[in-house]
């Protein structure tokens, strides 16, 4: 019964990430950096984000080719020094680090939902 409980718990515990793709939401609205949102239905095939309470969007999972892997950046001052990272003189730009957050295999891309009810209408 241990066995079962242990598996169940770290059935709970495991984390997909997915990349959320606005390329081409950006092209045709402008979406401010802080403006709150509401994420919806990722368990569905078409989960939708709502952006403000002006905006709406419709997304679609989709594979990606290989691993998709995210990163973060941190200055070399606040990251822990590695001889692997180089020296950084007066002359060159800032060191940065390069710490990986998460790997996906899935991407979901959104699009404005006008977009969606204009293709279905066709």
């Amino acid at each position: 019964m241990e066995a079962g409980l242990e598996q169940c718990t770290q059935a709970e515990n495991d984390e997909e990430y997915v990349l959320l793709d606005l390329e081409n939401v950006c092209m045709q609205a402008d979406i401010p950096a802080n403006a709150p949102y509401t994420l919806s239905g990722l368990d569905t095939l078409n989960p939708t984000l709502t952006i403000g309470n002006r905006l709406k969007l419709i997304g679609e999972y989709q594979e990606t080719i290989g691993t998709c892997y995210m990163f973060c950046e941190r200055d070399a001052e606040t990251a822990v020094k590695s001889t692997d990272i180089g020296s950084c003189g007066p002359n060159q730009s800032p060191c940065k680090q390069i710490r990986l957050v998460a790997s996906t295999q899935k991407i979901l891309k959104f699009r404005l939902q006008a977009d969606v009810q204009t293709e279905n209408a066709l």
